[in-house]
């Protein structure tokens, strides 16, 4: 038995993966009436969309196959990622790379394989649509591209979920993906009596960059902006960006003290950046936090709202200010 090589862009890849917000979620019709429609048209015991993820092969659609999903170090799906075309397997106790794996050896008992890799928004390979049996197959040129048809359906569906949650420029969840995601941590903090703490930040000058410079700018600010917060914050923290010009952190286990400790560090940070006379351009950000009250807060668009109106308040403090400076 051969393993499937790593590929080359394997970090960028399970990110890619990860924001499909895919994995462990109940079945969907979306994919389940295209594996139905594979498993009859190939006459096939089986069809599936799989996800390759870091050590494993999960099945968000199974048609004749009862596991859930199987090791990527034995998957046909593993190696079928590692290239554009559709990989057909048409014995596999034949095939030098899994003449002696145990899904040949044993159940399903594998030996005809064809997988059309699936690629997410930023072109990514994350998993496959594919078709198995346990007889050998031939498969023509028409029935590779019908496969490959209905593989372009299964990708529209996994962009459309992407779009419905990732901002395209950053890569990082949009309004829509941060509610869903703050609304579960806000139920486990108040479950678990935990803090949390949400910070808001204005990019200040994204609008002249983008009237000056032209949208290009504007959106590699937005993007450098996106790497100085997934690098300031931890893996368990909610990073999203709200709007064009705000983004926003939703710190776990955090109160106001912890939050202030962070929000000088991430200054340091862009304090550090101003300094850099390479830089084209400055990033001005204002940060804003609001601490998670369970009495106050009973979903995530509520905290949203106070974060909102935070910033609101401070904004009209300053213009109040810098009038009576000039008065």
């Amino acid at each position: 038995m051969i393993k499937p090589t790593i590929p080359s862009d394997e970090t960028r890849r399970l990110q890619a993966l990860r924001d499909l917000r895919l994995l462990d979620t109940p079945p969907e019709e979306r994919f389940d009436r295209v594996t139905r429609l594979a498993r009859q048209l190939f006459s096939t015991q089986i069809a599936l969309v799989s996800l390759v993820d870091a050590d494993r092969q999960w099945f968000k659609s199974r048609q004749g196959l009862d596991a859930e999903e199987t090791g990527r170090d034995i998957s046909f799906c593993g190696h079928a990622i590692l290239d554009d075309k559709i990989m057909v397997v048409n014995d596999a106790e034949k095939d030098l790379r899994f003449c002696d794996n145990p899904l040949v050896c044993g159940d399903p008992r594998i030996r005809f394989y064809a997988g059309c890799p699936l690629a997410a928004p930023d072109g990514s390979r994350v998993g496959t649509l594919c078709v198995i049996d346990e007889k050998p197959k031939e498969i023509s040129d028409e029935q590779l591209q019908l496969l490959g048809e209905l593989g372009r359906m299964v990708e529209e569906e996994l962009h459309a979920a992407s779009n419905a949650t990732i901002d395209p420029v950053t890569g990082l969840s949009n309004r829509n993906g941060l509610v869903v995601v703050a609304d579960h941590l806000l139920s486990l903090s108040k479950r678990e009596d935990q803090p949390a703490a949400l910070m808001m930040f204005h990019l200040q000058n994204l609008h002249a960059l983008e009237e000056h410079h032209g949208r290009y700018e504007g959106d590699t600010a937005a993007v450098e902006l996106a790497h100085m917060l997934r690098a300031g914050f931890r893996e368990s923290d909610v990073i999203a960006r709200y709007s064009i010009d705000t983004f926003c952190v939703l710190l776990a286990n955090t109160d106001l003290e912890g939050a202030d400790v962070v929000r000088q560090r991430f200054g340091m940070l862009l304090g550090d950046r101003l300094n850099d006379t390479s830089r084209r351009h400055r990033l001005a950000v204002d940060i804003q936090t609001v601490a998670y009250d369970e009495d106050q807060h009973n979903n995530a668009e509520a905290l949203l709202r106070d974060g909102e109106i935070r910033m609101v308040e401070v904004y009209e403090e300053r213009a109040s200010d810098n009038v009576a400076q000039t008065g």
